[in-house]
């Protein structure tokens, strides 16, 4: 009777928040987007086109290399890569949260012995398909680490155990840990070329303010003047930065990256005792903090726009380095990729519509807020990829399951497909940037916002239907005026993710959800995860530069209209 009771009342909580939010909708006029061709208001640069992911093994694997080609693919200039646990000593097996290289061991009198095989194999995957290393140097090896036993983590999702184990210590020998750092350099510039390594970006670390490093702030500004200085003997050319601190917005977050970039400019360098230690990029990840609400999926947006907020501030602040490219290492919805909504309920927007209407909202106003700053913003990386022989759709964060594309992943083709200069867009519901960073998107109304850019010969609008309430609705009208259109007719193509279009999900749930799906279904599936263009392009007259087009999107659906003339 109880659990009865209890099913009613949260039944009648989900009956009140969509009878609200339906009442709200009805009393609002259609939403408008208005952009205006002829006002630029900076580069469409593509700083969406980098991913991550804790487990660099899966790179190699079938499923890996599949999503690696297709992530390639969507992008008309080089994707970034970044993966943890490049000098991490092991098997080369991965697990969640863990991966090895076995890059260095030593012999018994405790010589050095380099092995770069697996490390070859990881970089060669992304070097083949014309990617870009975001090289992250890290961690500790196992016979360099002060505390080594235990070395491997027992972390599992939704348990207590400790990830930080002895790969997370300082080195025992920091001259060693630095002819490591050398030869890995060294070795990268013989095997790709001076020139293919200049491309890459280098940083130290992971979120050395929190578990990922147990030693202290200045053991790890040491560790970074000593990796710096390898660097740049190695490759002096070579683009090396950090600290890809966690939490930039909170307060250790934000004294870390203040102390780390105090100590570049000003602190006495470890390895060479003069002022200072050289730096090209700056790093630092932003995450959101999805709840639950009554049963039903909360984002939080804003947390994460936070946290974007104060790095970009706190490199603005000093002047020697505002100009710098800032990368934010890691730039998601919540913290933990391999945490699956089983161990972790929040985490179940994954899967569906609510992390491409996310992801489509939040990019949008990255480049918003590194506008207003007036900082150098080259990239936000997606820490996200793929769990190799997983469950289907288990809700990871991830771009794909078992070699099927996640809706999410349709929204970066979409970003693909913009280029030229971004433009003007007012939008009547969307949200103020103050408003979005501020409060998230919490409103009684949903946020439908749009990103538009133009190019020589085309135009694109990036629209979305975004709250951060995991609740869907039906498709609404949204009427799109552009002006400064120097053409008297256009190609329109439409391009859509919601619940019916680019969703191999929804397609997944309607076979029964089948954990060994048939070739015909995996070959189903794979067709439903592509990007798919609604109906067939149009052709559409422009009258004195002006042209409004008419569409609907529903709540967590993502929209490209792409013209062409």
């Amino acid at each position: 009777m109880l659990r009865s009771l209890r099913a009613c009342g949260t039944l009648l909580v989900l009956c009140a928040v969509w009878c609200n939010y339906s009442l709200a909708q009805n009393q609002t006029t259609p939403a408008t987007i208005q952009v205006n061709l002829d006002k630029e208001v900076g580069a469409m640069y593509p700083m969406w086109a980098w991913f991550g992911y804790d487990e660099p093994n899966y790179t190699y694997m079938k499923d890996g290399k599949k999503l690696l080609s297709e992530i390639a693919a969507l992008s008309p200039v080089p994707v970034h890569v970044r993966a943890h646990s490049m000098l991490v000593t092991g098997d080369g097996i991965p697990k969640l949260k863990w991966g090895s290289t076995n890059a260095y061991t030593e012999d018994a009198d405790g010589k050095p012995i380099y092995n770069w095989r697996l490390v070859d194999s990881i970089f060669d995957t992304y070097v083949k398909r014309g990617m870009k290393p975001f090289a992250q140097i890290g961690f500790m090896p196992e016979a360099l680490s002060t505390k080594p036993d235990p070395y491997k983590h027992s972390w599992t999702p939704g348990g207590r155990s400790s990830i930080a184990t002895g790969w997370a210590y300082p080195p025992k020998d920091y001259n060693k840990w630095a002819e490591l750092v050398y030869q890995w350099v060294k070795h990268s510039v013989d095997r790709y070329g001076k020139t293919e390594v200049e491309s890459w970006y280098w940083e130290l670390w992971n979120e050395p303010n929190i578990e990922y490093w147990k030693g202290t702030p200045e053991e790890f500004f040491k560790l970074y003047d000593y990796t710096v200085d390898a660097v740049k003997r190695a490759l002096p050319t070579a683009k090396i930065g950090g600290a890809d601190v966690a939490g930039t917005g909170g307060r250790g977050g934000t004294k870390f990256l203040t102390d780390f970039l105090t100590h570049c400019v000003s602190g006495t360098n470890y390895v060479t005792g003069k002022v200072g230690t050289p730096i090209d990029l700056i790093s630092f990840h932003a995450k959101g903090a999805p709840t639950l609400v009554d049963g039903v999926v909360r984002m939080n947006v804003g947390t994460q726009m936070r946290d974007i907020q104060k790095g970009f501030n706190i490199v603005a602040s000093f002047p020697t380095l505002k100009n710098l490219p800032i990368i934010i290492g890691e730039s998601d919805p919540e913290g933990c990729a391999a945490c699956g909504m089983v161990t972790s309920p929040q985490n179940a927007y994954r899967n569906g519509t609510m992390y491409p209407s996310y992801t489509a909202a939040s990019f949008a106003r990255k480049y918003a807020l590194a506008d207003e700053i007036g900082i150098n913003f080259k990239g936000a990386v997606t820490w996200a990829f793929e769990f190799e022989d997983q469950p289907w759709f288990y809700g990871f964060r991830d771009l794909a399951t078992n070699g099927v594309d996640k809706p999410v992943l349709n929204v970066f083709r979409m970003f693909g497909k913009m280029s030229g200069k971004r433009v003007e867009v007012i939008g009547s519901r969307m949200y103020p940037l103050r408003t979005f960073v501020d409060s998230s998107a919490r409103g009684q109304q949903t946020d439908v916002g749009a990103l538009a850019a133009k190019d020589a010969k085309k135009a694109t609008v990036m629209l979305w239907n975004y709250h951060d309430m995991d609740i869907q609705s039906p498709p609404e009208p949204v009427a799109v005026s552009l002006k400064g259109l120097k053409t008297t007719s256009v190609t329109l193509t439409q391009y859509l993710v919601d619940a019916t279009h680019s969703n191999s999900y929804e397609v997944w749930k309607k076979m029964g959800a089948p954990q060994t799906p048939t070739k015909e279904q995996i070959a189903a599936l794979e067709k439903a995860g592509m990007l798919e263009a609604v109906g067939k392009p149009q052709k559409l007259a422009v009258k004195n530069g002006n042209l409004t087009i008419s569409t609907s999107l529903a709540r967590q659906g993502v929209a490209l209209l792409k013209l062409d003339w």
